[in-house]
């Protein structure tokens, strides 16, 4: 009698299309593992990456605005489950592999600083080495999630092909790592709008009117149009790509939000605060590294890992009240607190 597993891979051996990434083809893990009797090795992968706590802390971790007053604004973890959510409809209608690009999805942050993008660019800055987030979602992947049984999650090789590959100047070595790649692109440019013109930063009248006249009137008739455009431009092909003139005004439209949104003095106006934050609590373990709490550093015995990695992983793993807490505990004297 076979098993779920079995049937899955047969499923997809028989209706997924040639392009496809099939879960009993996939290239395996770094550590060898029996196959689960139930699920395939995407869906394991999947399952791992929701019940981490990395995947938990998203929830507290800025997509684009810090410290935002109200509840409706995107985090982290909403951003990833939108990226989700496109990528699965893009796989489904292009007949490619819905695990696969789900666990690629939701990872593909997992690696992300407190404080989104500002954060990211101070580690880089601090860190010799620099400091780019698709490659810490794959160390925290790869190590620094650690369960009793091992450290990592010990994914598959697609998977973590798809997470590094997100984003940066390498593709994707499977379809479904770039639905992913451009449903990113697709959700982020969409969602920061709403919330710029929930934050007051822009109107929706400011949205450029030929972009609006070829992508739609509103979010959801804009994040539709690109992803009827992709399917289009897709299907049975062995590229995942938009139409010239969809590209052009996405593109258009995410030098808008660059230019009005992103570098905007309103919307950045707790950046500095940011900087500031991360740059002292970095500085304060670099001089004082035997204050990093002892279950972190464990996990580098015996490991050639630098001094300033170490401070970086630990940082980058933080969501921001975290840190804003501890910057709280390391520099701000107790009796100032009440004022």
């Amino acid at each position: 009698m076979n098993t779920s597993r079995i049937q899955i891979e047969e499923w997809e051996k028989n209706i997924l299309s040639p392009y496809a990434t099939l879960s009993k083809e996939s290239k395996g893990r770094t550590l060898y593992e029996e196959k689960c009797s139930i699920r395939t090795d995407f869906q394991r992968d999947r399952d791992r990456i929701i019940h981490s706590k990395s995947f938990r802390r998203l929830k507290h971790k800025t997509q684009v605005f810090i410290a935002p007053e109200g509840d409706h604004y995107r985090t982290r973890l909403t951003h990833t489950l939108e990226v989700a959510q496109i990528s699965r409809t893009l796989a489904r209608s292009l007949k490619l592999n819905e695990d696969l690009v789900e666990a690629i999805a939701l990872a593909h942050d997992l690696g992300h600083t407190p404080f989104g993008h500002t954060g990211e660019k101070v580690l880089n800055k601090l860190n010799p080495k620099g400091f780019r987030h698709n490659e810490q979602s794959i160390k925290v992947v790869e190590y620094l999630e650690h369960s009793e049984k091992r450290n990592g999650l010990n994914l598959t090789y697609e998977v973590k092909d798809g997470i590094l590959n997100h984003t940066g100047k390498d593709m994707p070595k499977t379809l479904e790592g770039h639905v992913v790649r451009i449903a990113d692109r697709i959700a982020y440019i969409n969602h920061d709008i709403d919330d710029a013109i929930r934050g007051n930063i822009i109107k929706n009248s400011d949205i450029p009117r030929d972009c609006i006249n070829v992508l739609g009137e509103t979010h959801g008739e804009r994040i539709n149009t690109m992803i009827l455009d992709v399917i289009n431009n897709s299907l049975e092909k062995e590229k995942i790509s938009m139409s010239e003139e969809i590209k052009y005004y996405t593109k258009k439209l995410r030098d808008f939000m660059f230019e009005r949104v992103y570098l905007n003095s309103v919307a950045k106006k707790e950046e500095d605060k940011a900087i500031y934050i991360i740059e002292q609590v970095y500085n304060y373990y670099f001089n004082n590294f035997n204050q990093l709490p002892k279950e972190h550093r464990e996990l580098y015995d015996g490991k050639n890992f630098s001094k300033e990695d170490i401070i970086s992983d630990y940082i980058a793993g933080m969501t921001d009240r975290f840190v804003v807490n501890l910057f709280k505990e390391l520099f701000i004297p107790k009796a100032w607190e009440k004022f």
